[in-house]
């Protein structure tokens, strides 16, 4: 693993490279891979597009609004193209990969998720003639070698990727598309990674993957060596307990019960599962290709709640899939009233070209029914939000000082380890530090807190 700087370098006689990222975590830290790779091609990072010579959007292709923000953007950019000779303009990540040469007659480079490491020799090659492109996808890169730079402000969390890809095949999902084949990183280089981050005074983790209670590394030597997800979650752990490790996302045909007792062992691993459930339906589950049903993820929320009664639970829904009747919606509103999730990214169902649901399925809801419907979700998850929040009033939690309140800089805000949102007053202490607080009143977002000691 290379060994520079953690931080941006900053020298104002070094080329600017500007970076906005859209969507999930994992194209966080990839732009943090991305600025790695640059930074040690002789780029420095700058906040101010108006300094930089190159401009790169890292893209996400989940759902189609996303994308059409990005068009947006692109016409943004050019103006700095008019502004200023030589700027050139980049689309990196998920998108690239999907629309590859209708983007190339638009900006002047695009990258797909495994072509990183050809960045600096891209951007020497461009021309105002010569675009350049390189979106092949690759069967072994995981970036398990480059330390990225974090990009963060308050360095407190960090984000570390664990693996790439996805197998899963969804039916609504273009993921497996724009990001290949799913590979676990080397174990190794990930626990490095999390010491070298706990080093440089980071308190928190999160280990990212598409599925990740389907990592498994085979040592090609030693099969004792081999690590599945849990003995990772194990083996981060272990680096002190003042680190917090957290994970993203599961899948709820992959996620153990070992992964699930060991989370109860080590009170360092925050009691928190993203858990998508997409639909209480087994009947679309079936069509989305999910491979679990209602009874399946309702079993492993009994089980997650047996061993951690205080686990929190998050959760993905997509309202208006194809073919959903109002019975399946209905199934869907009941299931989250019965599990009750602390929060939910509820969105309505997007067509995405080339998926296995846009050449099987017509996307048949109107779009009137999918807004009703959304509404409803989220009308819902805003109760159950609250009903959630309202059994933690009286407890004493430990919280991870994230910086001021937005409200009021005499507040703090934090996290709880079941990733509850905490407002607090202030002492004196600064992000990074542990706070005691007494959950006192709540929203249906945050828990109010008084001080504790």
């Amino acid at each position: 693993m290379n060994t520079h700087d953690i931080r941006p370098i900053t020298d104002p006689s070094r080329p600017k490279v500007y970076i906005e990222t859209y969507g999930c975590q994992m194209n966080v830290n990839d732009s943090e891979v991305i600025l790695s790779i640059l930074q040690d091609a002789g780029y420095a990072l700058t906040e101010d597009i108006e300094q930089a010579s190159v401009i790169l959007a890292n893209t996400c292709s989940i759902r189609d609004n996303a994308e059409q923000r990005i068009w947006g953007r692109i016409d943004q950019f050019k103006l700095q193209k008019r502004k200023r000779n030589g700027v050139v303009i980049g689309i990196v990540g998920c998108m690239a990969e999907r629309l590859k040469d209708k983007l190339l007659e638009a900006v002047d480079l695009v990258a797909g998720p495994d072509a990183y490491r050809s960045l600096p020799q891209l951007l020497a090659a461009i021309t105002p003639s010569e675009p350049q492109i390189n979106v092949l996808l690759s069967h072994e890169e995981t970036y398990a070698d480059i330390s990225p730079v974090r990009m963060d402000r308050n360095g407190v969390s960090a984000f570390i990727s664990i693996m790439r890809g996805c197998n899963n095949v969804c039916s609504y999902c273009v993921v497996p598309y724009t990001r290949g084949k799913e590979r676990s990183r080397d174990p190794y280089t990930i626990v490095r990674e999390a010491e070298q981050l706990f080093a440089n005074g980071y308190k928190e983790v999160t280990l990212l993957g598409q599925n990740v209670d389907s990592y498994y590394w085979k040592d090609e030597d030693n099969a004792d060596r081999n690590v599945n997800f849990a003995q990772l979650l194990e083996m981060v752990a272990k680096i002190s307990p003042e680190l917090r490790v957290r994970f993203s996302t599961s899948h709820p045909k992959d996620i153990s019960d070992e992964v699930i007792y060991t989370m109860a062992m080590y009170e360092n691993i925050c009691r928190h599962i993203h858990l998508p459930v997409q639909s209480g339906s087994s009947v679309m589950l079936e069509k989305m290709r999910r491979k679990y049903d209602r009874e399946w993820y309702l079993e492993r929320v009994a089980k997650i709640r047996s061993v951690i009664p205080d686990c929190g639970l998050t959760t993905d829904v997509i309202a208006g899939f194809c073919g959903e009747t109002e019975q399946d919606h209905k199934d869907t509103l009941s299931l989250m009233e019965q599990v009750v999730f602390d929060s939910a990214f509820m969105f309505a169902y997007s067509e995405r070209p080339g998926t296995l649901a846009s050449r099987r399925y017509p996307d048949d809801i109107p779009y009137e029914v999918k807004t009703a419907r959304l509404n409803e979700i989220i009308a819902l998850q805003g109760r159950m939000s609250l009903k959630s929040n309202e059994k933690e009033i009286g407890k004493v939690l430990k919280v991870l000082v994230e910086g001021p309140s937005k409200k009021n800089p005499d507040e703090l805000c934090g996290r709880a380890s079941s990733n509850k949102m905490c407002v607090f007053p202030s002492r004196g202490e600064k992000a990074g530090d542990y706070c005691e607080v007494k959950v006192t009143a709540v929203t249906s977002a945050t828990l109010l807190c008084e001080r504790i000691g």
